[in-house]
């Protein structure tokens, strides 16, 4: 879409358009690498911590979570008040908050530090995106400029383990959270000299209930698939319940109001709506494999976080790199066949990791995680590219919050749904040795680092039984999700075909 926008925003002379595209990439860089290196530190942080398998997952995943019922209200805001000062106000208490989680002293204060981050979070990734949409207005610009975008989001993905690892070698856990500290000030300062403050000239009115009704949609969505292993079904039924009412309610008050906090009827853009589906698989099949790839290493194959998180640094480096690329071929293939190679090229990697099978071959699994990073990279551009291209760039804010929301969606149900699922498989199959006591017995069926603490308390030949059979268990529980993730990428790949490709013809 190439159509002048309607937005209050000077059109800016290219030198400057791609230099505040530079300054947009510290607040990516700071919310990709914070994703990333939590994942590195999990076994750091259940030494320090000693958090149940439940906690260690909200720890994971109560940031994407609350960012997730959030990011769509903070567009909305962005769109209203300025994205340049919601982008300002979200880096200074991201910063501030990771200082605080840095230190937090159990389990349930890292919990809540996260979850501010989230809040903070949901304010940097729409003012991003959305400030792209209004300043590059030509389609190939705003195309390679989105690449980059996603290019630094993998980038981030590469720095946190090796810089995760550096610092988990030589510091305690919390000094991954520090890293986001230096890069608040050359935010500040480039985004006061260079970002435009762009607004919707004629945007929604505030609409609490609107937004009340956003949150209750997804965080019962989310808490029914991380409580269905742990609690009664009753529970999860009734977060569903709350859920789809919510969401119902939602669509209605968008439709029955004239200018409405979000325009639901883009949804019946086969284009966009599809795109944002996509986008979700990406993300659900490279967060659930970083998941367990991150916890395998470590703890089954015995590598140090460093050199854990040089072995996946190529997979990274190709996410990157065609998430570049996929400019190059869009323009000379088309956009939706480009995706369809990507989400093949996914339910290859996890096809590869199946035949890896039961013990787990580290060396097809890296094989397995540079073919996924090579197709993640091509789908995340293209599909954040079509949303955004979807819609006019005075509604860029609502548009990157629901392309964002589909993304951190993705981020949360690749650990909540392949990582129950992981956790419940390897609860079933894992053989704890009689006479520990029942503290013991529960954390080390819960988690593959709770098996690790209880192996060494125990005597040599009974450890070497416990973490042969947890590493068995918790393999098998990987062929599992494995079968799942790449199952969703062949469907998404079918969508394309059905629902995107002819909406473009």
């Amino acid at each position: 879409m190439s159509s002048p926008t309607i937005d209050a925003i000077p059109t800016l002379g290219r030198a400057r358009r791609w230099a505040a595209l530079a300054v947009l990439m510290f607040p990516v860089l700071l919310v990709s690498v914070d994703n990333t290196v939590l994942s590195f530190a999990v076994p750091a942080i259940s030494a320090a911590l000693a958090p149940t398998g439940t906690q260690l997952l909200w720890i994971i995943d109560i940031y994407p979570l609350i960012l997730a019922g959030l990011l769509v209200p903070m567009g909305f805001f962005g769109d209203r008040i300025g994205r340049r000062t919601v982008l300002l106000i979200g880096a200074i208490g991201f910063a501030a908050v990771s200082a605080l989680a840095a230190f937090a002293t159990d389990p349930n204060q890292l919990v809540i530090a996260r979850a501010l981050l989230g809040i903070f979070g949901a304010m940097l990734m729409p003012a991003t995106l959305s400030l792209i949409r209004n300043i590059f207005l030509d389609d190939r610009e705003r195309r390679v400029a989105i690449a980059i975008w996603a290019a630094a989001f993998s980038g981030g993905a590469v720095l946190g383990p090796i810089i995760g690892g550096l610092l988990l070698e030589h510091f305690w856990w919390g000094s991954i959270f520090l890293m986001a500290v230096p890069m608040l000030l050359p935010l500040l300062i480039g985004g006061l000299l260079l970002l435009p403050n762009s607004k919707d000239p004629k945007p929604g009115r505030v609409d609490p209930a609107s937004i009340a009704l956003v949150v209750l949609t997804l965080l019962p969505f989310v808490f029914a698939i991380k409580s269905f292993s742990s609690d009664g079904w009753y529970v999860s039924v009734a977060a569903i319940a709350v859920a789809v009412l919510s969401g119902t309610a939602f669509v209605r008050r968008q439709l029955a109001t004239e200018n409405p906090m979000f325009d639901v009827r883009l949804f019946t853009n086969g284009a966009f709506s599809g795109a944002l589906l996509v986008n979700l698989i990406g993300v659900f099949s490279l967060v659930g494999f970083i998941y367990f790839v991150s916890q395998h290493l470590q703890l089954i194959a015995g590598y140090s976080p460093l050199e854990a998180g040089l072995m996946m640094t190529p997979g990274l480096v190709l996410t990157m790199a065609f998430g570049l690329i996929s400019v190059y071929f869009s323009n000379r293939f088309g956009s939706p066949n480009v995706m369809i190679c990507g989400l093949l090229l996914s339910a290859t990697a996890y096809a590869l990791v199946m035949f890896a099978g039961s013990n787990g071959n580290v060396a097809w699994i890296m094989v397995a995680f540079c073919v996924l990073g090579s197709g993640v990279g091509m789908t995340e551009t293209l599909s954040n590219d079509m949303a955004l291209g979807a819609v006019p760039p005075s509604k860029a804010g609502a548009a990157s919050a629901i392309s964002e929301t589909a993304y951190e969606v993705g981020s949360v149900l690749g650990v909540a749904v392949l990582g129950t699922i992981l956790n419940s498989v390897y609860a079933a199959r894992v053989v704890i040795p009689q006479g520990v006591n029942p503290d013991q017995l529960s954390a080390a069926r819960e988690t593959l680092s709770g098996a690790q603490a209880l192996a060494e308390q125990l005597p040599e030949a009974q450890a070497l039984s416990l973490m042969e059979s947890a590493a068995h268990a918790f393999d098998f529980g990987v062929l599992i999700t494995s079968s799942i993730a790449a199952t969703l990428a062949v469907l998404a790949a079918l969508l394309v075909v059905r629902v995107i490709k002819p909406s473009l013809r």
